[in-house]
């Protein structure tokens, strides 16, 4: 018995076995691994523009949900009419002039080769009013009045000042962007006219005066093929454009973060990412209005 109770009180008395860390194994075990790290990573990046899409989506419906509801900001609509449309002036005529100086240049040059360059005021006038004029003016409004608007509302993102909009009861979609979204629909389409007379104007100069072509059967040849079909297509397509980058301006400002780097950033992407969508734009809707889709 003496000796039994001996072996029992040894048992006790012997040290425990220290307890293993089952937390850190636990975490081991659950740290993702390198593969599937890289495939989340390139799943998120094939999925990125369309969670773009759906986002521009969203806002687009917001701003048509809230355009046409009281209170209506005339005051605001005008000085957004403003910056995107009279400020964008001088630079949409400079495009213009010389775009239409080179065309008509190099179009006559091209044509004199089998002797039908009194075809190029009717080329031109084409290629003009159908791509050229609205694809570059929604160009030169994206790099001038799309930046500036990305950078304006990015500033006040992370500023805090649409935050104290909503705090003082104001829809910040309805303050901050349907002004700029509208003066994009009706702004856009009237400076694509002036791209167009201009350019036809810099293309006229340089084929009369410079290159001896008779000037009726320029403009006779450009009023004998270019129809007012083909204007509409244009302005069309400048309507489609001028929503199209006002909206992806005011998202990326809207919902910019970071601090400055991050308004930086925002606006860097809000010029590419327009000038990716009125390229891929132009040939949807090119498609669209031959029938081809």
């Amino acid at each position: 018995m003496t000796d039994a109770a001996a072996a029992v009180d040894g048992e006790e008395d012997a040290p425990t076995a220290p307890p293993t860390d089952s937390g850190n194994v636990e975490e081991e075990e659950a740290a993702p691994s390198f593969l599937t790290v890289v495939t989340d990573k390139f799943f998120a990046f094939l999925l990125a523009p369309f969670v773009e899409i759906g986002m521009l989506a969203r806002m687009l419906f917001e701003v048509i949900y809230w355009g046409f509801r009281p209170p209506y900001r005339a005051r605001l609509m005008i000085q957004s009419m403003e910056f995107v449309g009279v400020g964008s002036i001088f630079i949409v005529s400079l495009t213009g002039l010389f775009l239409g100086a080179v065309l008509g240049l190099q179009l006559a040059d091209g044509f004199r080769q089998f002797n039908a360059e009194n075809q190029t005021g009717a080329v031109v006038g084409m290629a003009m009013t159908r791509e050229i004029g609205p694809v570059f003016t929604a160009l030169m409004v994206s790099s001038r009045a799309g930046s500036a608007i990305t950078t304006e509302l990015g500033s006040m993102r992370v500023s805090s000042q649409i935050d104290a909009l909503t705090t003082m009861a104001v829809n910040p979609v309805q303050y901050l962007i349907v002004p700029r979204v509208f003066a994009g629909l009706i702004m856009v389409p009237l400076l694509t006219t002036l791209f167009v007379i201009i350019g036809m104007f810099g293309a006229y100069t340089v084929c009369v005066h410079l290159l001896g072509i008779d000037p009726g059967v320029f403009m006779d040849r450009f009023r004998w093929l270019v129809d007012w079909k083909d204007v509409l297509q244009g302005l069309i397509k400048a309507a489609v454009f001028g929503v199209t980058v006002t909206l992806v301006a005011c998202r990326q400002g809207f919902h910019a973060k970071g601090g400055a780097a991050g308004v930086g950033a925002a606006t860097n992407r809000s010029v590419v990412q327009n000038a990716i969508a009125i390229l891929a734009l132009d040939y949807l809707l090119t498609s669209i209005i031959l029938g081809q889709v």
